[in-house]
């Protein structure tokens, strides 16, 4: 069985991530070979963070100075137990305590982590240089917004920091964001993410119907489809890419047979952005829209956006099975003709 990946590297600092003691006045050094493993882990989407009986400002300024600090995201440096530090990373980044490992010299501090928070793995700081070599730091694929993954959680605490101090409807707030949505030709690079949001995403996505990363390859090589990538940008950074349309395109008849978004961008109305561009290209194609749907439980959201978009099954031909999936069954939709909602914040940034 493949070993759990880790999601977060907390680190200790004094005599873990650098030699010496701060709040004794030593000239701390990194220890060797840590620059390097924090570059390469942070290059697989690994996170990192700190857990650190330490004094913030100067222990932040140092590692400025080290040319490290933007490397760590949700760090806790106070004086309370590093359980509790570990804790509130993983609760604040949202992350199982499975996904997250501790690293620090002290036997006494792993064994106080490990008491509390059994799930967390600890390692000594003499193991850090290998850690790059264990299977549960090396994700077997790293995606484009793997690789981004850091920025991406910098950008969403800056932005919920705003959010909290906005006085104001959500709106307005929306609007304030600068919200840039992009729809492109998914390339070879990004079909692991394609098959990621196909699988993992539910109240956003119109049939549950998994795509397997090779399927998704025929189809970026077939003619008469289209594998979309959808990302979202706004004025603190990237969201990543959050959605996927999969689009049979025949003389008269377009088909979607897939759109799913990202529930981290639920409340954008991202969903309701793409079948509203969607909706406006085919007309100007001159072809007849069709989509595939299929009712659950959780993705409410997105048969309220198919139905505001003008979509409906067609009581005569379409409720046929079109594909087993449990006691429910995909239905083919038919765009109607009628007026559009028509979101106003978000700019959209199409190139396919």
């Amino acid at each position: 069985m493949l070993p759990v990946i880790v999601k977060c590297l907390v680190w200790d600092l004094d005599n873990t991530l650098w030699d010496g003691t701060l709040l004794e006045g030593d000239d701390v050094r990194l220890r060797p070979g840590v620059r390097e493993t924090v570059e390469a882990l942070d290059a697989r989407g690994i996170l990192h963070s700190i857990a650190s009986r330490n004094e913030h400002d100067p222990a932040w300024e140092r590692l400025e100075e080290l040319g490290l600090a933007e490397y760590f995201v949700a760090p806790r440096i106070s004086f309370g137990t590093k359980s509790a530090a570990v804790r509130a990373i993983a609760d604040e980044l949202k992350f199982a305590y499975g996904t997250i490992a501790f690293v620090d010299d002290r036997p006494v501090e792993r064994a106080e982590v490990t008491h509390h928070l059994p799930d967390v793995r600890c390692y000594t700081h003499d193991e850090v240089v290998g850690l790059v070599d264990r299977p549960e730091f090396s994700p077997p694929v790293v995606t484009a917004d793997a690789r981004r993954r850091r920025s991406m959680y910098q950008a969403a605490f800056r932005r919920d920091a705003v959010r909290a101090d906005f006085d104001g409807p959500d709106e307005s707030f929306l609007q304030s964001l600068d919200l840039v949505l992009r729809i492109v030709t998914a390339t070879d690079g990004e079909i692991d993410r394609v098959e990621e949001l196909t699988r993992r995403t539910s109240q956003m996505n119109a049939t549950g119907v998994p795509y397997s990363d090779a399927e998704l390859r025929a189809l970026l090589d077939a003619p008469d489809h289209e594998v979309l990538v959808t990302s979202i940008d706004d004025k603190f950074g990237p969201y990543g890419a959050v959605g996927v349309l999969l689009l049979e395109k025949r003389p008269e008849v377009w088909h979607l047979k897939l759109l799913a978004t990202s529930c981290r961008v639920v409340s954008l109305g991202a969903g309701t952005v793409i079948l509203n561009w969607l909706v406006d290209r085919a007309a100007r194609a001159g072809v007849h829209l069709v989509a595939d749907f299929r009712s659950t439980a959780r993705n409410r959201m997105m048969d309220i956006a198919y139905r505001f978009a003008g979509f409906t099954a067609d009581e005569c031909a379409c409720r046929a099975r079109l594909a087993p999936a449990g006691d429910a069954e995909i239905q083919r939709l038919h765009l109607m003709p009628g007026p559009r909602s028509a979101p106003t914040t978000m700019r959209l940034d199409v190139a396919i």
